[in-house]
């Protein structure tokens, strides 16, 4: 047909002329438009890196003086002297005779607690408490061989806990094992010096821990059979105390 001949070349020409024509680019709103960065000079890595070298240089030599510092007083022998109390007023000591005999024997054992004060006897520290086991009478000695596990237990500063032979006739020193608190790592002994049935005063002689308080570090007073605690002491008066001290 001539008709549906002339209308296929006119369509042929439309596409023709619509594919070979460019359309003109989209201008990108705002909306969509991508931000762009400048930096005013390259980024210097190396510099950030010199720089973080640096920072834990200082921070590692802090830490080694840190520890140098602390290591160097845990090595000091520090002294600390408390006095330990009966007042007759806790119920100590005990006395279970587990050898069912009329004296004592070996295996007998005697629990006991008493009341601490520092060694100037101006504040009340704590208490001890622990455990005897009888050893062995020494008549030709006038005394008694204990073998003693007990703790003092000072309030908040914490504990230690000390083993060994407890002599009624003479000074003896235990080893201390050990503690929590402040006293957490301590190791060394402690010297006994039994002033009374009722009183003495112990001496520490402490290694691996920090610089202990001013408060125990006190100059002990001498030991004699008239030796008291402070009123204030023995009352507990506030100022008169350890801080938290155990009852």
């Amino acid at each position: 047909m001539v008709t549906s001949s002339a209308s296929a070349v006119v369509k042929a020409s439309l596409f023709a002329a619509t594919s070979s024509a460019k359309l003109p680019p989209i201008a990108a709103s705002s909306a969509d438009a991508q931000p762009t960065f400048s930096f005013g000079r390259p980024f210097n890595y190396r510099s950030i890196r010199v720089l973080a070298t640096a920072r834990r240089r200082i921070l590692l030599c802090k830490n080694q003086s840190n520890r140098s510092d602390s290591m160097s007083c845990k090595d000091e022998v520090q002294e600390m002297s408390v006095y330990e109390i009966n007042e007759g007023d806790r119920g100590s000591p005990a006395y279970l005779a587990l050898s069912q005999k009329s004296v004592s024997s070996l295996g007998d054992l005697v629990p006991f607690t008493n009341k601490l004060y520092t060694g100037d006897l101006k504040k009340r520290a704590g208490i001890t408490a622990g455990i005897c086991v009888f050893i062995k009478n020494e008549p030709e000695k006038k005394g008694d061989r204990y073998e003693a596990i007990y703790s003092f237990y000072l309030g908040d500063y914490g504990h230690i806990s000390v083993q060994g032979a407890y002599l009624t006739y003479e000074q003896t020193f235990l080893a201390v094992k050990g503690g929590s608190g402040i006293f957490e790592g301590a190791y060394g002994q402690a010297k006994l010096n039994q002033i009374s049935p009722k009183a003495g005063i112990i001496t520490f002689y402490l290694k691996g821990i920090p610089k202990l308080p001013p408060s125990l570090l006190v100059d002990a007073v001498t030991p004699s059979l008239l030796v008291e605690p402070a009123p204030e002491a023995k009352a507990c008066a506030a100022g008169a105390t350890l801080p938290g001290f155990t009852t």
